[in-house]
């Protein structure tokens, strides 16, 4: 049932997106105690705090989303495409104005602007912007971005 409909998601899409929870997923695996041994085959400068992986990984995210819908508003039309255009901005403003004073503040900047972006994909996807799977696709993966971001917090 959960999975039935992650079937109308490209494949491609599919694969990429899920992949792109890596870097979320190891860096909990991180803060757990339990890496793996993928550590010790990574670049020394990706680090092995998982807070410090979330955030550099996240800062990257977060904003690359924000283009996504700016891709998105260029569909719209009218008054609708003003709209579009200014909140497909946002979740990169937030991020850019929001990046906390510390790990804990920006955990929680980064868990709300993941949460205000699954709010903007809804809004894109609900105007008919993005493809009629978006949100099969974005769903599950802002909830495991979350949990993750979460997990960081907590732990923190």
């Amino acid at each position: 049932m959960f999975l039935a409909p992650l079937k109308r998601v490209p494949a491609p899409a599919l694969i990429l997106g899920f992949a792109g929870l890596l870097p979320f997923l190891w860096a909990a695996m991180l803060l757990l105690g339990v890496d793996g041994g993928i550590s010790g085959r990574l670049p020394r400068a990706l680090g092995t705090d998982g807070r410090l992986v979330m955030l550099r990984y996240g800062s990257v995210i977060l904003p690359f989303m924000s283009g996504v819908l700016w891709g998105f508003a260029t569909r719209a039309r009218g008054t609708r495409a003003a709209a579009a255009y200014a909140l497909s901005t946002l979740p990169a403003l937030w991020w850019f104005f929001a990046p906390g004073a510390g790990p804990s503040s920006a955990l929680l900047n980064l868990m709300s602007g993941f949460a205000g972006l699954l709010i903007l994909d809804f809004a894109f996807w609900r105007w008919s912007l993005a493809p009629s799977w978006w949100m099969a696709l974005r769903l599950p993966l802002s909830i495991v971005v979350l949990a993750c971001l979460g997990l960081a917090l907590w732990l923190t």
